[in-house]
């Protein structure tokens, strides 16, 4: 049920993978500006991230879960009828800090209904349903866009509420034996609680998630760029090759993640997958053509199967049941960090050199993180 409430929001999630076409084309602004709200997106989604892991931990994650998604519904039907740049600069910072606050508790209330053999593959499956909902979301947000970009923002806020009231409908009455059942696990686990930023070790292995980060979400923000200038594609297939990333992460993240978790290679997965986002982004330097566009995205979603899944699995297995919401929270942040920090280095880059040095910079980044991966991840770590 979680993962079919997470497909039902992320079906329409039409709004990100199209917000650089949007600010750039309709709202005319210029690279700076663009690249401004979204970092002030970037810097929303950090703020949520870490505020969703402390209420997760002191509240429950039921709560949080049923404000977040019923709140960005809002939250998005009002971003519609903004159009200025500083309205849409505290606008974009206020709805990532409700949508992101969802993350890590939902990512907490997996690891609580699932058994700990399964619990990889329970990210898979709920993974599995975002990026159905990814596949879905981008193609109907080119078609919408064609007719009016307004239309993607009506769309977002719509799954928003449909998301709760299905969230509420079935979980409300499973809230207390929810509670019930954190409350005695608390109990019978006599660990300390353990803290986040004192820990070095998942410190650093934040820093690389934050460096691989960087990379994959250029998908977000310069990729459809690159689309739109260098090949002249227009909003539908852009769309559509957004969507195939989606599509593929659906059809083999399951088989995949399956087969792998049972070889105890966490580093070497996680590592590989590294290294496969950036010589994604760098091929485009060498080729051109729609078959190459349709190769790099093809090798950045096995990416993403490589290492998303597993990196959650390791935070929420080094964290223990009492500190899971902080770490997944800080977890988060590494993302968070990066949605600022990717569209700002992203479109500075392009506007300074142009795409080949920034498809350069990512394949740098990749290597660094895979490094620092290697460094903290552990054999017999999972």
């Amino acid at each position: 049920m979680l993962s079919l409430i997470m497909l039902i929001n992320r079906s329409g999630s039409v709004v990100l993978p199209f917000l650089s076409v949007y600010l750039a084309k309709v709202l005319h602004f210029d690279l700076r500006q663009t690249g401004i709200i979204l970092t002030a997106y970037g810097l929303g989604s950090l703020t949520g991230s870490w505020l969703g892991g402390w209420l997760t931990d002191k509240f429950s994650s039921f709560s949080i879960q049923s404000s977040s998604l019923f709140f960005s519904g809002i939250g998005f039907l009002v971003l519609r009828e903004l159009d200025s740049f500083h309205t849409l600069v505290i606008g974009f910072f206020l709805i990532t800090v409700i949508t992101d606050s969802f993350r890590p508790a939902n990512a907490s209330s997996i690891a609580q209904y699932s058994r700990p053999e399964n619990l990889t593959k329970a990210y898979s499956l709920n993974r599995m349903a975002i990026n159905l909902g990814f596949a879905l979301g981008p193609a109907i947000g080119g078609v919408l866009a064609a007719q009016s970009f307004g239309l993607l923002f009506l769309a977002d806020g719509l799954t928003c509420f449909a998301a709760s009231a299905v969230f509420i409908i079935y979980f409300y009455s499973k809230q207390k034996a929810e509670k019930d059942a954190r409350d005695q696990a608390l109990k019978e686990d006599t660990s300390i609680p353990k803290r986040p930023y004192r820990d070095l070790i998942f410190v650093l292995f934040c820093v690389s998630t934050f460096g691989f980060a960087v990379v994959f979400f250029q998908l977000l923000n310069t990729l459809p760029l690159y689309y739109s200038e260098s090949y002249r594609l227009n909003e539908t297939l852009i769309g559509y090759l957004l969507g195939l990333n989606g599509l593929l992460v659906f059809l083999l993240e399951m088989p995949l993640v399956d087969s792998l978790s049972k070889k105890n290679a966490l580093r070497a997965i996680v590592t590989t997958g590294t290294l496969m986002a950036g010589i994604s982004y760098l091929i485009f330097n060498f080729s051109s053509g729609m078959l190459v566009l349709i190769v790099a995205m093809t090798l950045l979603s096995i990416s993403e199967i490589l290492v998303m899944p597993f990196l959650t699995t390791y935070t929420v297995n080094r964290a223990g049941n009492k500190s899971r919401g902080k770490y997944l929270g800080v977890y988060g942040m590494s993302y968070s960090l990066a949605l600022i920090v990717a569209p700002a280095l992203g479109t500075y880059l392009v506007d300074l050199s142009g795409f080949d040095i920034l498809w350069y910079t990512m394949f740098g980044i990749s290597i660094l993180s895979a490094l620092g991966f290697i460094a903290v991840i552990k054999p017999g770590d999972n």
